[in-house]
């Protein structure tokens, strides 16, 4: 049964008779909800001292301890909403909680989100004594089996890392009391529902549940009719985006000129701007674009490790960084105040997908400005996005330098003075010695990953000549969907453009297209008597000494191509009957 609140204000003023009125006073204050002094206090001193609307709803009878469904936008306040009740309810106990059995567990889509809860409940947490945990995927697994073996009494967790402790033993559901989904529509599109759902099941049934959502589609429905049969439900809006203080903008630019445009709304000066991309290519694409040209943007995706996408947030969020460029899923999680401008730089796949990216500004009631680079044939389907997402978005043609551009995004000519090229997981830790699975500058066993000079490559390209591996790349700049002149990256080559995070010179294998090589080219591994792949020299009596001579002499030597007869020094293909 679901016990529905309106939350629509009623005015008893007549059309003819209204005048604007100031906002009405919260109902209450924290200290009126009985929440502990301590808490009260630490709210204070982060001048925290009156509910948001959707607080203000939902608090009260999240402490009373019935099922809440909160429905409501990211930045709106939602992660104390479900926190302080949980943190209300666990400071009644006088006892730890017992090894591996947390007290009460957060479920979240992503990573980041994860840490920005813990974050967020950290210092109210620790006013009380209680113990706030994330259990994330890309950490240390054994480091938090020890966490929950000390006891845990908040876990914040995404469901595929909680999902592995549950398999494995080392975390035990029956001892939680309170349990929330922030974001529950995004687990939903990431296809997370079948292990949030093996959770929920591991809980007990009558234990409290609080879900949150920026939207309520029929599979977040679902969830709620099997988990919380009976739940009181509190709105701050329908789903669509309704923040008055955001601003929407489908600045329409014409083929050719979308990086230029690109190019200067990253220039702007003050606030911190995230730039929306499809894929992970996309994104180091764009960074290393903008960073040619003098401006600081990072990228974040799901390709990076763990530790790379924290630093890259941190300086973010602490100025270091006003340019951030993001894909959809890795983004999900951040939750950062200041951003005044989202830019969609690749249309959003969907609306949802429009509100979540647009959902990184406008928070706690600051202003914010969200625009989308529109292509001539993108225009059909950005404006039907908006429309669903109930976004009355603004079409304005813009050229780079225009009047129309400087007043919307405050763009600006950049400096054209390059930076340095964001370093990728192959450029860090060059040091001497074995280096198990990192890269090194020279040197020594290499595992599977590239190195500067010299050295069987495994798989991987290396930065001069030789074989290539299974990862061909043809000259020429950046390739993205579709080859590119101009501008070429931030590593520069010996010959040719942009080739990704391995730059290498002329030489070794080039894909499908043959190559001429010199004679110093790589071989194999001739002088050790190496005859190449796939050669019949294994258990065969027609293979012959690297030393003997070649045929085909017309050939200069290395590998050719596949497309054409393949020729190495001393191996001239398999053996082929005359």
């Amino acid at each position: 049964m679901t016990h529905a609140v309106s939350n629509t204000p009623v005015s008893t003023t007549s059309d003819a008779t209204a005048v604007p009125t100031p906002a009405a006073a919260p109902a209450f204050t924290f200290a009126e909800l009985g929440l502990p002094e301590a808490v009260v206090a630490a709210l204070a001193r982060n001048s925290i001292t009156v509910p948001s609307p959707i607080q203000e709803k939902a608090l009260p009878d999240a402490i009373a301890g019935k099922n809440v469904l909160g429905r409501a936008q990211t930045g709106s306040g939602k992660t104390l909403a479900f926190g302080l009740p949980i943190l209300q309810r666990l400071s009644l106990h006088t006892d730890r909680p017992a090894a591996k059995r947390p007290r009460s567990l957060v479920l979240v889509p992503t990573r980041e989100l994860a840490f920005q809860v813990v974050e967020s409940l950290a210092p109210y947490a620790n006013a009380q004594g209680l113990r706030v945990m994330p259990a994330v995927g890309g950490t240390p697994f054994n480091k938090q089996v020890e966490q929950l073996r000390r006891g845990v009494d908040v876990l914040v967790a995404t469901p595929g890392r909680l999902a592995d402790h549950l398999r494995q033993g080392t975390c035990i559901l029956d001892s939680i009391e309170i349990t929330a989904l922030d974001e529950a529509d995004q687990m939903a599109d990431m296809g997370f529902l079948p292990e949030v759902r093996a959770v929920l099941a591991d809980t007990p049934a009558d234990g409290q549940r609080m879900l949150f959502s920026a939207t309520l589609d029929r599979e977040v429905q679902s969830l709620v009719r099997q988990f919380l049969p009976d739940h009181v439900e509190h709105s701050t809006q329908d789903g669509k985006a309704s923040v008055r203080t955001m601003d929407h903008y489908v600045l329409m630019v014409d083929r050719g000129q979308k990086d230029l445009v690109l190019s200067e709304i990253g220039a702007r000066e003050g606030g911190r701007t995230i730039m929306f991309a499809r894929t992970k290519l996309g994104c180091d694409g764009i960074t290393d674009r903008l960073r040619a040209l003098g401006i600081a943007a990072e990228s974040l995706h799901g390709g990076k490790a763990q530790n790379q996408r924290t630093r890259v947030l941190e300086r973010f969020k602490n100025g270091r960084t006003p340019v951030l460029v993001a894909t959809d899923v890795a983004a999900r999680g951040i939750h950062v105040d200041g951003i005044d401008l989202v830019v969609h730089v690749d249309p959003p796949a969907d609306h949802k997908d429009y509100l979540h990216r647009a959902g990184r500004t406008a928070r706690a009631g600051e202003k914010g400005t969200v625009v989308a680079i529109v292509l001539p044939n993108q225009r059909r389907q950005v404006l039907r996005l908006t429309g669903m997402a109930g976004v009355k978005a603004t079409a304005v043609n813009v050229s780079p330098g225009s009047a129309e551009l400087n007043s919307i995004t405050g763009a600006k000519k950049p400096t054209g003075e390059p930076l340095r090229a964001e370093s990728s997981p192959r450029d860090r830790n060059s040091r001497p010695g074995y280096q198990g699975s990192n890269p090194r500058s020279g040197g020594g066993y290499q595992g599977s990953n590239p190195r500067s000079s010299g050295g069987y490559q495994g798989s991987n390209p290396r930065s001069s000549g030789g074989y290539q591996g299974s990862n061909p790349r043809s000259e020429g700049g950046y390739q993205g969907d579709r080859p590119r002149t101009g501008y070429q990256g931030s590593n520069p080559r010996s010959s040719g453009g942009y080739q990704g995070s391995n730059p290498r010179s002329e030489g070794g294998y080039q894909g499908d297209r043959p190559r001429r090589t010199d004679s110093s080219s790589y071989r194999g591994a001739e002088s050790r008597g190496y005859e190449g792949r796939g050669s019949d020299n294994r258990g065969s009596d027609n293979r012959r000494p690297a030393s003997a001579p070649r045929q085909d002499e017309h050939r200069s030597g290395g590998f050719r191509s596949r497309t054409e007869r393949r020729s190495y020094d001393g191996f001239d293909g398999p053996a082929r009957s005359h």
